[in-house]
Parts: structure tokens; sequence; C-alpha cells
């Protein structure tokens, strides 16, 4: 297809295969650091072959330790989660490499300029929204332990994405998010669809060589058991009984 650019064994629309490589190969200059993150979050401009853009770079070097993921894996977990969002098609997770910048190794993702008549609150307690409910089953298969309503990212043409995947893919069972709307509700046909796609890929595709490079062969193995459960039941997942079921703060 004339619109469409291979990367690997997955096809990305040329638009996003050309943001990646601007990512991965453009001259960042840091511009300010967004003081709320609790990690080194610094907002960049990255210029390459013509294009500019705004980014977020996020060096393992910034990374403040966490009792219960290995130092310096946060930014190799956004990269993941990135890959998971794309080979499910969900496309939940701006474009994310990792590169070397500025302070070192880390994670570079596309700016994503919110919608600003999109109130977040009301938007995070709605069960009609197709791409957040997407967004949840994302979350259960990354096991993603810090879903806020502040990670919601609307835009303006009225797709969904989310950011701050670094503590994602525990082996344990962490999932931690402000969107329990659905729990216990059947998943849809799109979702169960998209989850036997990571399932293949996951059994030898594109899925398969990434993770790998993000993750341990436990994590692998782990968020693999995460699908098929999703699968087997085919019901989105209840709070644990012995984690906190929201973040906080919940914003």
């Amino acid at each position: 297809m004339a619109d469409r650019a291979t990367a690997g064994d997955t096809e990305f629309p040329a638009s996003e295969r050309e943001a990646l490589d601007l990512l991965e190969n453009g001259t960042m200059d840091v511009e300010g650091r967004l003081v709320d993150a609790s990690n080194a979050t610094l907002f960049c401009t990255i210029k390459g072959g013509g294009a500019e853009a705004s980014c977020v770079y996020k060096p393992v070097a910034g990374e403040r330790p966490l009792w219960d993921f290995p130092t310096g894996t946060l930014a190799g977990r956004e990269v993941a989660a990135y890959t998971v969002s794309r080979a499910a098609g969900w496309n939940i997770v701006p474009p994310t490499v990792m590169r070397d910048g500025p302070f070192g190794p880390g994670m570079v993702q596309l700016w994503i300029d919110l919608d600003p008549d999109v109130d977040l609150l009301a938007l995070a307690r709605r069960n009609d929204h197709a791409g957040l409910r997407d967004m949840a089953v994302f979350d259960a298969v990354i096991n993603n332990a810090d879903r806020k309503i502040g990670h919601l990212l609307p835009v303006p043409d009225g797709h969904l994405y989310g950011c701050d995947h670094g503590v994602c893919f525990a082996e344990d069972y962490k999932l931690r998010t402000v969107l329990w709307q659905w729990r216990g509700k059947t998943l849809p046909r799109r979702s169960v669809e998209a989850l036997r796609g990571l399932a293949d890929d996951l059994a030898g595709g594109w899925l398969a060589k990434e993770l790998p490079k993000y993750l341990t062969r436990g994590e692998v193995g782990a968020t693999k058991v995460r699908i098929d459960k999703l699968l087997k039941h085919r019901v989105h997942p209840y709070p644990s009984e012995d984690w906190p079921a929201v973040p906080w703060p919940p914003v």
C-alpha cells in the first residue's frame, strides 16, 4: 500500500514511520522540564530532515529508584508499552523510541497536544467511549500500575492517547487505574480480536522480537499469561484485594 511503510515484521502508517525516524535520528534541544513528573521528564524540540516536532525525553539517569521495579528499566517499559499498543492496533501510546539524548540514553516520545475542550474528569468516568475502553484492556495487558486521569490525552480529532507507562509489565498483578467502570463486564468483540492478534504476535511475530529488548523473560511470559487469561474469561478484570485499586493521587 502506497501510504504505509514496513518496519520489522509489522506495518506502520507512513506518518508514524516518519515520526519514528525523526524521534530516532533528529537533534534534540531541551526547552524545559515538566516539574509535576516524579522522574526527570524533559520537554524538547526535535529537528531533522526538514521536519520539526515537540517531544518528551525521559533519560534513564533521571529515574527515581522504586522498590518494586528494577532501577533503570522505566524508559524501556515505556517503549515496550508502545510496541504492545501498536501490535494490537490500539494506537494508544504515541510514537516512542529508545535513544541517546543530551543526558544519556532514554525514552523519547512524540508530544501530543490535548483538546482543550475535553473535561478529563468527565472523560475518565464515561462508560460509552470506545477508545477509553480499549485503554482499559490495554492497561490490563501491560499490567499498568499507574493509570491516572492526567495520563489521558484526548486530541481534537476524537482519538485518545495515553502516556506515562514506566511502571508496567510487572510479573505480579499490580493493575491500578481510574478506569474500573467495566470491571467484570464482557469484553467487546474488537478487544477479543485485538487480544488474539497479540497472542499470535507473541508466539513468534514482531512483538516476540521487540519485547525482550526491554523486558525480562519472566515479564514477557507474564504478559502472555495475562493475554491468555483475558481470552479465556473474556471479561474486564477486577481490582486486586491485595493492592490499591486506584493510583494516588488519581489525577
